[in-house]
């Protein structure tokens, strides 16, 4: 008689050494099967993926319905010729602006931006940085 032995696997209860055996030998000889579906849906991904490219599309680009793709590795960021902080110092020398005011003039000047809340960041650019000077509530200019 086989010795029984507890197991935490859903369902199993007690099983004998021989069954918990069995079982595994079970799952391993799916493995094949599954490492042959894997590779057919990796072709299958590349097939689409060329199909994309060759419409002028990111093939990494992965979106929820409804949204713009976004590359595999996250936002595609934008090149600027200079920081935020120099942006927003050399549009605020000699002015005062408040921060939605700055925000759409940072942007009219030539800064490329995907931020959805660009607002929030020039206002946290603002506040944190010591090359500006708070004048009232929501104004600022260069110090």
């Amino acid at each position: 008689m086989a010795k029984r032995t507890k197991t935490a696997a859903a369902g199993a209860g007690t099983l004998s050494i021989e069954e918990l055996q069995a079982e595994l030998r079970r799952r391993q000889k799916r493995l094949p099967s599954l490492y042959r579906k894997l590779a057919k849906a990796q072709a299958r991904v590349r097939t689409i993926a060329s199909a994309i490219e060759a419409l002028g599309g990111s093939a990494g680009a992965v979106a929820a319905p409804g949204r713009r793709p976004l590359l595999a590795g996250g936002r595609k960021r934008h090149k600027n010729d200079t920081n935020l902080i120099e942006a927003l110092a050399k549009l605020l020398k000699g002015r005062t602006m408040s921060v939605t005011e700055a925000t759409a003039k940072v942007q009219d000047a030539g800064y490329k931006t995907t931020a959805a809340n660009f607002r929030t960041i020039v206002n946290q650019t603002l506040i944190k940085s010591n090359k500006f000077k708070k004048v009232s509530r929501g104004q600022y200019t260069a110090a």
